[in-house]
Order: C-alpha cells, then structure tokens, then sequence
C-alpha cells in the first residue's frame, strides 16, 4: 500500500499570533491549587495529612488523585497519582505525574475526565 499526500505540507511562514501568546504557565506551577480548586468546585472530598499530602476522592468514590510532595514515591519523581476503579472496586488503571509536570496540566487531565462522566466510545 502507498500513501501519497494530496495537497503538498507547507510550513507556515509565521506562527498564527495564538500560537505565540505567553505560555510561560505550562512551565511554572507546581502547588496543588489548580487541581484542588477544579476538584472542589465538582464536589470531591479533599483531605490534607499531617505530612502537607492532599488526597482527593470523586463523589462515586471510583477516582483517587494524590497530591503526595511526602512520600518516598516523590523522591523518585511521582508527585502526583491519580487511580480509577471498576464498578467492582478493582483498580482498573492508574496515572502518575512527576513533580515537573504543571499543575495545570495535571487540572486539564483530570477536568477531561470529568467532561465524560459516560461511557461514549461505541467501540466498548
């Protein structure tokens, strides 16, 4: 099989200015804030531990996301966990995020996950 292009890829020769905005935000915020604020604001139970780690549960209790700055994990560059269970409480899969991953990244992740609360793949 072959693929051929159709129309030839030009490479533009300047940026669309919304591609040159400032994006210094992608490379500076490390806190829990973003996170937590969008955590709350969807109505999960949000804990702090003695240790400054922040645990947060969604209301069905099927999703965890760790904010964990205190745990040997974060020594080895794991800030950030977050875990989804199957309906029989069974970890189906898991996501970490190290700690030079903006927390607003991290926010963006998970508020697309909460986008689609519904299975909407027909292919499942």
């Amino acid at each position: 099989m072959t693929l051929t292009a159709t129309t030839p890829f030009q490479i533009p020769a300047e940026p669309p200015h919304a591609m040159l905005c400032n994006r210094e935000w992608l490379l500076d915020c490390h806190c829990a804030a973003p996170v937590l604020e969008l955590l709350k604001g969807q109505g999960w139970d949000v804990i702090s531990d003695l240790y400054a780690n922040v645990h947060c549960s969604s209301p069905d209790r099927r999703v965890y996301v760790g904010f964990l700055p205190e745990t040997k994990e974060a020594a080895r560059g794991e800030l950030w966990h977050i875990q989804v269970k199957d309906a029989d409480g069974e970890v189906a899969w898991d996501q970490t995020f190290g700690s030079s991953v903006p927390a607003q990244a991290v926010a963006g992740f998970l508020a697309a996950l909460i986008a689609f609360p519904n299975r909407s793949c027909a292919c499942v």
